[in-house]
């Protein structure tokens, strides 16, 4: 098993530091921390075209619309290695295990939701099925810091365990800004991140021919180029309606990439001169940043907040989630006759199923687009950091066992 980088492990604990930091303030002072997350830094006054609403700048909104956008490109280049270059671990049967295993967790969280919402009165101000896109999300960082304990040092499941998580996590941000935003999404500025891409791949980001004179190899090399179709993209992403978070990724295709993935976040590709992964690395500080203002805004938990959505999120996350990646992912599995990667069992997918029992950052991230706000979003905040405790179990419950002849992640 390759190495995985050490910035991924420092990206969850700078994620738990912040929020439990943030949970002591809210908890402690919460009239201070509310003001402090809501300040409003700045008023926008941006013509309809552009923002067909007021656009108010304060911390929470900087951190999840902009920094975060960071953090969700640098794990989208993982997902974009490993479909389409050469040894990538989604490239062609490859990619029904992972997409069957992220398919039927998100369906199986999403099912319970709406079940436990019908049988269980949340929220006056909750209809039929409200915020079903919530527990959609997982978290990659925690996952791979848990299953890192669960499984050992070097075992192959937390191969799949990455893949599964960072393609969960892409694809329900996506559904949430479909669906949860749908009335006011502006299609027509997709134009702008599609004409971005386009432009600097084929000024730059194409592939050159080995032979190609030593100016364009120079001029490919470049990141202000991608920089530039990076801030454009997000302009677009973000005007159209759909999570700004997601405004980085359309040009993730354009950029000049290595020849071959070596393993998700593996801590070789930081030695690898092609700009993408020279860009993954500029920014790797920046979203340990960003992660940790993410964990102070937005993961502050009020410890009295408990109510019915609370269970309804917690459930949905630990029962919903792993039942449907058991259910219909190795359904899926055993009706096309796919096989398990090597040195991964039934035991470990099911582990790998548990652990994906905590949903923190997307989760979180959702519950002011999915849910009215207060109450409601307070309570469901507690389920959802309460759904942490998963992981610490299976670590006391499993034993702990690393692939022998592996090379530790």
């Amino acid at each position: 098993m390759y190495r995985v980088s050490p910035f991924v492990p420092r990206f969850a604990k700078a994620l738990l530091a912040g929020a439990v930091l943030a949970t002591l303030w809210v908890n402690l002072a919460p009239a201070s921390y509310y003001d402090a997350i809501e300040l409003r830094l700045t008023d926008l006054d941006l013509p309809s075209w552009l923002a067909p609403l007021p656009v108010s700048l304060t911390p929470m909104s900087v951190v999840a619309d902009g920094l975060m956008a960071l953090f969700f490109a640098f794990v989208g280049k993982e997902l974009w290695e490993a479909l389409v270059l050469e040894r990538g671990a989604l490239r062609g049967r490859q990619a029904l295990l992972p997409l069957g295993l992220t398919l039927g967790g998100m369906v199986g969280a999403a099912g319970l939701w709406i079940l436990l919402s019908v049988l269980i009165e949340t929220a006056e101000e909750a209809a039929f099925a409200t915020g079903w896109q919530v527990p959609l999300g997982s978290d990659v960082v925690l996952c791979y810091l848990f299953g890192r304990r669960v499984f050992g040092p070097g075992h192959p499941a937390l191969h799949l365990l990455l893949l599964v998580t960072i393609a969960t996590d892409i694809l329900a941000l996506l559904v949430l800004g479909l669906t949860a935003t749908a009335a006011a999404l502006r299609p027509v500025w997709l134009l702008l991140p599609l004409l971005a891409g386009g432009a600097v791949w084929l000024a730059i980001g194409r592939p050159r021919a080995h032979d190609a004179p030593e100016r364009e190899r120079r001029a490919q090399r470049r990141l202000w180029p991608y920089v530039l179709a990076g801030l454009l993209s997000w302009l677009g992403v973000a005007a159209s309606g759909l999570p700004p978070a997601l405004g980085l990724l359309p040009v993730i295709p354009a950029i000049a990439h290595a020849d071959r993935s070596f393993g998700m976040f593996a801590e070789v590709e930081e030695v690898l001169h092609d700009p993408l992964n020279r860009l993954a690395k500029a920014v790797a500080w920046p979203v340990t940043m960003a992660l940790f203002l993410f964990g102070l805004t937005r993961g502050g938990v009020d410890l009295s907040a408990f109510a019915a959505t609370t269970w309804v999120a917690l459930l949905s996350v630990w029962v919903g989630r792993p039942l449907g990646m058991t259910v219909l992912g190795l359904g899926l599995a055993a009706t096309l006759g796919l096989r398990l990667p090597h040195g991964v069992g039934l035991r470990d997918v099911l582990a790998i199923a548990l652990l994906m029992g905590v949903g923190f950052t997307l989760p979180i991230l959702a519950l002011d687009t999915a849910l009215p706000g207060g109450a409601m979003q307070e309570a469901a905040r507690l389920g959802f950091a309460l759904s942490l405790l998963i992981g610490p179990a299976l670590w006391l419950i499993l034993p702990r066992r690393a692939a022998a002849g592996r090379t530790s992640p």
